[in-house]
């Protein structure tokens, strides 16, 4: 979500009509991250890059150039010699130089290239995932005691070893995509309890060496508000887990979905995880087809609206998973790169990758993107009544349904003023009859460039805003701070009350 300001301290009316301004940027930077775990392996056997211009470069400093500012990279406990790894069905996959050796000299790297690190335990020696959580063949015969140990030394030792190099790693995540648990069948998510230990053991090792880094529990299937609930409700409430950070993945092209069906639930399951428990929250893997790099970048951009949606600055990166890769060159096909072959052992970055740079994001609202307005209140959005197209149609809240009536373009007019356009009618907010009257009813009608159809927003302390009319200095709310559906949008005096904020984000 865009972060508009303006100047506090004069009497609205004098704020509304002359100190009115935008600030082009974000409110706080979030982390624009990449995993790079097969680079290493990929270099080794020959392969290099090109920029989207076609000019040839290292991975890093490309990623850099285009926005991206951490790396996530991470460390399997005894990978096989050739790092390979054969799925349970036969396919064959590489790992990337992903043991202690190459962890410590990817980080180094990433660190003199003056990125931000997380490191990534899976603790097994291949990848974990909610299919596969296996124990690491060193462990196979310890108990659950013995894994309490095994956990805290081994976390310790690697954080340990970056520690010795001075790296500092921002974010750590204890476990990867750990729906079904980790160091199965011990940790499993069917005993919470123990689950819980281990994870906790991690969290302490982590601590121990680096106390300022970020601890991150990170699940698979972030657009599932219900697991988040069920997992977060046991580990954190009932069994008394220890973390800083909600962590996520989010691919849509893995559930056979656009991001366009699904990018409000991970919005929702975020700024649930934020609000429900307190924690910060980030994305730690999203990826799409290589084939689309229009569709990749229109994902990224909606993912990083999504997090910097988060009330209170809760949220805190997107990383990609992994934008060097090509299917053509990989055993197991993965198809969520962001390059294209050139050649046999040439890949060339898609425009996919520019979407990290900064510059996309710059100014919010973005006028070519559509928001939903969800009242803090209430929990529901403006909605064109009866998805009507006519002139002076009541704008009223409703359950979010995702209906054309319910999405809403900022397109700026002047110095910082917006009509809020209707995508099913393409008519704007309006007062009715010019009215300064407080109750004054908010309808749908042609825009004629009234000040009535023109409005500000301010964001308040909790990261919600404000919507300000520009003719008469008041604010939206709900008619008698109605929480119902059909309960009818209007302008009233400012109070500082839920009714009257509101959380903007992007859905398309």
């Amino acid at each position: 979500m865009r972060r508009i300001f303006k100047r506090m301290g004069l009497s609205l009316a004098a704020v509304v009509l002359a100190f009115v301004f935008p600030l082009q940027a974000y409110a706080q930077d979030i982390a624009y991250g990449a995993d790079v775990g097969w680079l290493s392996q990929l270099e080794a056997s020959g392969y290099t890059w090109q920029d989207v211009d076609g000019s040839t470069g290292d991975v890093l400093e490309i990623l850099k150039e285009h926005g991206v500012d951490s790396i996530r990279l991470r460390v399997f406990v005894r990978p096989p010699s050739t790092f390979r790894w054969t799925k349970n069905d036969g396919t064959e996959c590489i790992l990337g130089y992903c043991d202690t050796t190459g962890l410590l000299y990817m980080a180094q790297r990433a660190k003199d290239a003056g990125f931000s690190i997380m490191v990534d335990f899976h603790y097994s020696d291949h990848f974990a995932d909610p299919e596969y959580q296996d124990m690491p063949q060193e462990w196979e015969s310890a108990v659950y005691n013995d894994l309490l140990a095994y956990v805290y030394d081994y976390t310790y030792y690697i954080m340990n070893q970056l520690a010795q190099k001075n790296i500092y790693p921002e974010f750590v995540q204890v476990g990867n995509e750990i729906n079904s648990g980790i160091l199965l069948p011990y940790g499993s998510s069917n005993n919470f309890e123990q689950l819980t230990g281990l994870l906790n053991s991690g969290y302490d090792a982590v601590k121990a060496v680096s106390p300022n880094s970020k601890v991150v529990t990170h699940l698979a299937n972030g657009q599932n508000n219900e697991t988040f609930r069920w997992f977060f409700d046991n580990f954190l409430n009932t069994y008394g887990g220890k973390t800083d950070v909600i962590g996520m993945s989010y691919y849509p092209y893995w559930i056979g979905s656009s991001f366009e069906n699904t990018i409000d639930d991970l919005a929702y399951n975020l700024t649930d995880m934020a609000q429900r428990y307190g924690k910060e929250v980030m994305v730690c893997e999203i990826g799409a087809d290589e084939a689309d790099a229009a569709g990749s970048y229109e994902l990224v951009q909606a993912v990083i609206d999504a997090v910097h949606s988060v009330p209170e600055g809760k949220g805190l990166g997107v990383y990609w998973w992994e934008p060097e890769a090509n299917s053509n060159i990989l055993p197991d096909g993965y198809p969520l790169g962001m390059t294209q072959q050139i050649s046999s052992k040439t890949l060339r970055f898609t425009n996919a990758v520019t979407a990290f740079e900064k510059s996309a994001y710059e100014i919010f609202p973005n006028a070519v993107r559509y928001y939903k307005i969800q009242n803090k209140n209430s929990d529901m959005v403006l909605n064109v009544a009866g998805g009507s197209k006519s002139d002076a149609a009541d704008i009223e809240q409703y359950e979010y349904s995702e209906w054309d009536s319910q999405k809403w373009q900022f397109v700026e007019v002047e110095d910082g003023y917006y009509k809020i356009v209707n995508k099913n009618s393409g008519r704007v907010l309006d007062i009715n009859g010019l009215s300064t009257a407080s109750g004054a009813a908010c309808i749908q009608y042609t825009y004629n460039g009234g000040w009535n159809q023109m409005w500000c927003l301010e964001e308040t302390t909790d990261g919600y805003y404000k919507i300000i009319n520009r003719n008469s200095g008041m604010v939206l709310g709900m008619s008698g701070n109605s929480a119902l559906e059909g309960g009818l949008c209007v302008q009233l005096p400012d109070v500082e009350d839920d009714n009257q904020k509101w959380l903007i984000q992007v859905v398309q």
